[in-house]
């Protein structure tokens, strides 16, 4: 049977990176809240953001159904920052007889800046389709952000995007 693999970790810790190999090693299809969102909005959907992302992860998540049970593997790149929210996915598939398993992607400190700062330059010049990161979305990722418990985490991945 199909399964489901939730990606969680930091803002540009390779998440995005780290699905594209997922699903070039297997059968998998990456869903992404922030694809949707910049294909509908642009880089910046206002105060509403939050809310066009709950709509839309609820939407993911039944797709997600289908593809399972087309006999696709699904990652979800959209790492949900509090635990309470990484639980509530993982009860999705799990009351639904859906294998399941949460990847936690972690990094040094110094590749994390880095890779923000590449990001950014990328986005500037049009090379990538992604948000900015700037103070004020790093101010709102360090209020909510709960790392994972080990007792969540099915996969550990250390140094999880490599530039290909």
């Amino acid at each position: 049977m199909a399964k489901v693999i939730l990606l969680c970790g930091r803002l540009c810790c390779g998440k995005s990176t780290y699905a594209a190999k997922l699903c070039r090693e297997g059968r998998a299809v990456t869903l992404s809240v922030d694809e949707v969102l910049l294909a509908l909005f642009g880089p910046y959907a206002g105060e509403r953001h939050d809310l066009y992302a709950a709509r839309t992860e609820k939407v993911l998540l039944e797709k997600s159904l289908e593809l399972v049970r087309a006999g696709v593997d699904v990652v979800l790149d959209w790492g949900p920052w509090q635990r309470e929210k990484r639980t509530a996915i993982r009860d999705f598939y799990v009351s639904r007889g859906i294998p399941f398993e949460l990847h936690a992607l972690e990094v040094d400190d110094a590749t994390w800046r880095a890779r923000i700062e590449t990001r950014n330059r990328d986005v500037a010049h049009g090379a990538c389709d992604a948000y900015p990161v700037d103070e004020n979305l790093l101010a709102k990722f360090a209020s909510r952000y709960e790392p994972p418990d080990p007792s969540e985490v099915d996969v550990w991945a250390t140094d999880p995007a490599e530039r290909v």
